[in-house]
């Protein structure tokens, strides 16, 4: 994409150039406003991938988020040099349903990225991640590693914690992003799902944003928007969170749910470990703020 269709484009979804052109502003000025409640899917008794699309089925189908000729990323979880069974990364075959159902749509092009935590070449392969999508055989699917060249600074207008941060321009640029976490443990914010697994597409350090990870996290999620998150609850590393090792922690609990909203699926994500979601400082918060809605009675389920 040219610069100048990439900045008009960040105009017609929020983003302001500044008058000196270097840097996209995000408008967050209708974050106040009392967000409409969506409802969740959740799937249960089958494989991932038939799990996958069952879920995103009870939402209407991927038509409902995916249109013909769009560029999508499904941005999955594939921070750690762990194996499908240890728990610690999105199921290889969630991935590979997303891809398919938005190939199905349609899409120009679905692209699956992650800026991991261990040794980028082990995560994408031990994870079966790499291997998933590229078994699709379809030029339009892409796996790739971050390219640290094509970050964007992008200050974050009403951000509490983070005003302003590298974030990776092929998610900005993407006009559907399916966030693909893993429902898991995590020794700083408890759980780690949805506006976590969001942490992978942006640069600089991110250690910096554990200084005040509650609000670093909505204004993450506040800045780039989760347009569909399926939430991998297929097995669930319980403890020794994020990156485990080994499976004596991991349950299986063969579930995946889907929602429009981000912080839906993470309340519910946070049930799976028998929690209240407003327990969970930055599920609480993001509710408190707008993002979406935490309280599942306000919820429909499908």
């Amino acid at each position: 994409m040219k610069r100048r269709d990439f900045l008009k484009k960040l105009a017609r979804t929020g983003f302001v150039v500044s008058t000196a052109g270097a840097l996209p502003l995000f408008d967050l000025s209708k974050a106040s406003a009392a967000p409409k409640p969506y409802p969740l899917a959740v799937a249960a008794d089958g494989s991932p991938a038939e799990l996958a699309r069952e879920a995103v089925g009870k939402l209407g189908g991927i038509t409902n988020f995916v249109k013909s000729g769009d560029v999508v990323v499904v941005k999955p979880n594939i921070g750690w040099d762990r194996t499908p069974e240890e728990g610690a990364n999105t199921h290889p075959d969630v991935v590979r349903e997303l891809v398919l159902m938005a190939l199905e749509a349609g899409a120009k092009e679905v692209r699956v990225f992650d800026r991991t935590c261990n040794d980028p070449r082990r995560c994408y392969k031990r994870s079966g991640i790499e291997d998933a999508v590229n078994s699709i055989e379809d030029s339009r699917a892409k796996i790739t590693h971050v390219d640290e060249l094509r970050y964007e600074v992008v200050e974050i207008k009403d951000g509490v914690s983070l005003t302003k941060w590298p974030l990776y321009r092929p998610a900005l640029e993407a006009d559907v992003l399916i966030n693909a976490p893993v429902v898991k443990h995590h020794g700083m914010s408890e759980v780690t799902i949805g506006m976590k697994n969001l942490m992978g597409i942006m640069g600089g350090n991110r250690g910096r944003l554990h200084r005040d990870l509650t609000n670093g996290l909505v204004d993450l999620s506040l800045a780039v928007k989760s347009h569909l998150t399926v939430v991998d609850a297929t097995r669930v590393l319980l403890a020794g969170g994020p990156q485990g090792g080994g499976t004596n922690n991991v349950k299986a609990i063969g579930k995946v749910a889907a929602s429009r909203d981000v912080v839906t699926a993470d309340a519910w994500g946070a049930t799976i470990f028998g929690v209240d979601p407003f327990s969970i400082p930055h599920i609480k918060r993001a509710h408190e703020r707008g993002l979406g809605i935490a309280d599942l009675s306000k919820v429909e389920l499908l």
